[in-house]
Formats: structure tokens, C-alpha cells, sequence
């Protein structure tokens, strides 16, 4: 293969071209340190919020989903319910009936 010299212009485009992948690349890098820290300062500490070691569901009752708020635990059942209970002692506060419309 012949190494033919490149003239002087060529060289000018391909070094601006070299600057150009190396800011992209830095910029990217910069970028994707900047996301990663600001996942890891804003995401809220999941520890303190309490939760009950047990709670007791009332008899026949199956959950279906569970959500947890600022001192609260709601347990969505299969029967249309939710029931609320108090995130530090497991003590049931709240039933809800969900109706759904026709």
C-alpha cells in the first residue's frame, strides 16, 4: 500500500475533525458523571421511612399491591379494598371501598 502525504488542507480538516470526537467525547463523559451524581445526591433515603415489622390483614383477605407514604402503608386487596395502616405500629387506620363506575 503507498502512504501518499496528505496536503496541508486535508490535515487542517482531519485535526479539526480529531478536536471535535475529543470535546464529543468529554462532554459525554462529563455528562454521564454529572447524571450519576445527581441520582445519587437527590434520590431520597429510603431507610427513613418506617415500616411495621408485621401488619395484620383482616380474615380472607389477599393483597394485590402495596404502597407506603409519610407514616402511612396502603395495601390494595383483590376485593377492591384499600386499607390503610399506620407505618410505625402496623395498625390498621383506614378502609376504603373501591367502586368502579359502569
Amino acid at each position: 500500500m503507498e502512504d501518499t502525504p496528505l496536503d496541508p488542507e486535508q490535515a487542517r480538516t482531519l485535526r479539526f475533525l480529531r478536536w471535535l470526537v475529543t470535546g464529543l467525547t468529554t462532554t459525554m463523559i462529563a455528562g454521564l458523571i454529572v447524571l450519576i451524581a445527581l441520582f445519587v445526591t437527590r434520590f431520597p433515603d429510603n431507610a427513613a421511612l418506617p415500616l411495621p415489622d408485621s401488619i395484620a390483614l383482616p380474615e380472607g383477605t389477599k393483597p394485590f399491591a402495596v404502597t407506603r407514604g409519610r407514616g402511612w402503608l396502603a395495601v390494595v386487596t383483590e376485593d377492591d379494598r384499600i386499607l390503610i395502616f399506620d407505618a410505625a405500629s402496623g395498625e390498621l387506620r383506614q378502609t376504603v371501598r373501591i367502586t368502579v363506575a359502569p
